[in-house]
Parts: structure tokens; C-alpha cells; sequence
């Protein structure tokens, strides 16, 4: 097995690396973008509550459903904390989602060009895929 010169071996482990800290990164966009738009959704639907379940005009649901069918109203009340909706916030907040779903595009474009070089130079050399994490001194 040939082994890369140090230097090379070092941007192998650095391309890693930047690849490891892009996946974390998009892990955590994705976590607050879910938290963003479920605070949309709740102040969305405290306007206009989701639809009841259950409203099977055609029979498909089982009749055993019925028992696990949660009632409308209860979770309509779900919904709420008692406090008026906060319909203000909204377009701060899709305003803020949307700058997140920029930056997603942002760090996943990163990745992928990461990932393009990375799997470049283990084309060149397949070995290096094998060989340890260079020390860095």
C-alpha cells in the first residue's frame, strides 16, 4: 500500500473533517427550522384549526379506529397555551425561516462541494482511504 505525502494526507483529513462539521451544521439547521415552523403552524392554526379526523364519508377506516380517535375539541385545546395567538409574529417568523432555509442552501452547497472534492482525491487514490489520520504536530 502506498502511503500520501503528509501534506496530502493532511487535506484528506482536513476534507473529513469539514465534511463531518457541514453534516453537524445541517443537523442544526433542520432542528431549528422544524422549531420555527412548528410555532408557524400553531399560530396558523389557532386561525384555522386543522380539520376533525374521523370524517370517513367512504368506510375506509376501520371500525376499530373510532376508539383511538382523539376528540376534536380536545385537541383544538391541544393547540393553545390560553393566551391569544400572537398572528404578529408571523411574518417575523417566516421572515426568519426563510433566511434559515438560505443559509441550508448555503451549508448543503458547501457539502456538496466538499464531498466532490473528497471523493476526487480517493478516485486518485483509492488507497488513501485507507491510511491512518495524520498527527498533526
Amino acid at each position: 500500500m502506498s502511503t500520501l505525502p503528509p501534506a496530502q494526507a493532511l487535506a484528506l483529513y482536513r476534507l473529513r473533517c469539514s465534511r463531518q462539521c457541514l453534516r453537524v451544521e445541517q443537523k442544526r439547521i433542520a432542528h431549528w427550522r422544524r422549531l420555527l415552523r412548528a410555532r408557524i403552524d400553531l399560530i396558523v392554526a389557532a386561525a384555522v384549526p386543522p380539520e376533525p379526523l374521523g370524517q370517513d364519508d367512504w368506510g375506509a377506516l376501520p371500525a376499530s379506529a373510532e376508539r383511538d380517535l382523539p376528540d376534536h375539541l380536545d385537541l383544538v385545546c391541544a393547540l393553545s397555551d390560553g393566551r391569544p395567538p400572537d398572528f404578529d409574529r408571523l411574518g417575523e417568523l417566516l421572515d426568519r425561516d426563510r433566511r434559515l432555509a438560505s443559509y441550508q442552501a448555503t451549508v448543503t452547497h458547501a457539502l456538496a462541494g466538499c464531498t466532490e472534492e473528497l471523493i476526487s482525491a480517493l478516485a486518485a487514490n483509492p488507497a488513501s482511504s485507507l491510511q491512518d489520520v495524520p498527527h498533526l504536530s
